[in-house]
């Protein structure tokens, strides 16, 4: 018979059960902090209360109060600034001394908005976004990228480490959404230009998996080469890990980043306007993989592994 932990007086909120937020907040239910979830999809975070045995908020403003530690796990920043708003919304309910850390891959300069907004009830504020998918989240092995105050990193770092395993302060507020961008930004390119490279090979000849075993001993390998390709791309199957929209937002972000800081990034440009195209194409659901499905249709060929 397996014992609970004992609980401690440390008392986080988790916003967001989402894909990833899930696996996270089932980390946190395990662990010696007490837990409160609110998700918008009420009937979600009723049955991961009674799985886990966590409280359960009707409103963001009720997860909020009393808690330590807030965390938001959301598509966007979007979301997480209409969490925020409203008398039930969650800057109700933060009580001064809290941290409020935002997981989701949002925009550098609403996470500066929200910084100022909670600064004033006496709110600590770190943009936290993770990295690692839904594998990394269930075996609690995330990448957290944090901006903001360094020392408020640390009092939260007891939290941040039962879900992630490489915690890393970035800057100020907003860097670790600027860091997060630029990172999917290049997984948007590494993909992109895996299928244009595939494709080519493809139409003189060589066939995905010889391209791909070469490739991946050799200087032109990715991860979406190592793992992305032969996983989905090759077997023709794409599981719904990561959706393309949110690529598409991510590389947005990211050329916005570099435009403001006045950097001529062309390559992320460029995988911002062609994700969005993808995106438009295969619509809200498909993963972020399909996208592959543009370069094959445009160059006449299927990457599928000839054993399929």
């Amino acid at each position: 018979m397996t014992t609970a932990p004992a609980r401690t007086e440390l008392r986080i909120a988790f916003l967001g059960l989402g894909a990833i937020g899930t696996p996270m907040a089932r980390h946190l239910a395990a662990s010696p902090f007490e837990l409160t979830v609110w998700n918008r999809t009420a009937e979600k975070s009723r049955a991961f209360g009674a799985e886990f045995a966590a409280r359960v908020a009707d409103t963001p403003a009720e997860a909020a109060r009393g808690a330590d530690v807030v965390i938001t796990c959301l598509p966007s920043s979007v979301e997480v600034e209409s969490v925020l708003a409203g008398e039930h919304g969650l800057l109700v309910g933060l009580e001064r001394g809290a941290v409020f850390v935002d997981c989701t891959s949002g925009d550098p300069a609403a996470s500066r908005r929200i910084a100022e907004q909670v600064k004033k009830r006496g709110v600590e504020f770190l943009d936290a976004p993770v990295s690692g998918g839904v594998s990394g989240a269930e075996q609690a092995r995330l990448t957290v990228m944090a901006g903001g105050d360094a020392a408020v990193l640390e009092r939260v770092r007891p939290v941040l480490t039962v879900f992630g395993e490489k915690i890393v302060h970035c800057g100020v507020v907003g860097t670790g959404h600027a860091l997060k961008s630029v990172n999917n930004g290049l997984l948007a390119l590494h993909i992109w230009s895996t299928a244009e490279a595939l494709a080519t090979l493809a139409r003189v000849g060589v066939s995905p998996d010889v391209a791909l075993d070469t490739i991946n001993a050799s200087s032109g390998r990715s991860n979406a080469s190592m793992n992305l390709f032969p996983e989905r791309v090759l077997t023709g199957r794409f599981p719904r890990t990561f959706r393309l929209a949110l690529l598409d937002k991510d590389s947005r972000i990211a050329a916005g980043v570099a435009r403001e800081a006045g950097v001529d990034a062309r390559l992320l440009a460029l995988a911002a306007e062609l994700f969005a195209s993808a995106h438009d194409e295969l619509g809200e659901e498909a993963d972020h993989v399909e996208a592959v499905r543009l370069v094959e249709r445009a160059a006449g060929v299927e990457l599928r592994s000839a054993a399929q």
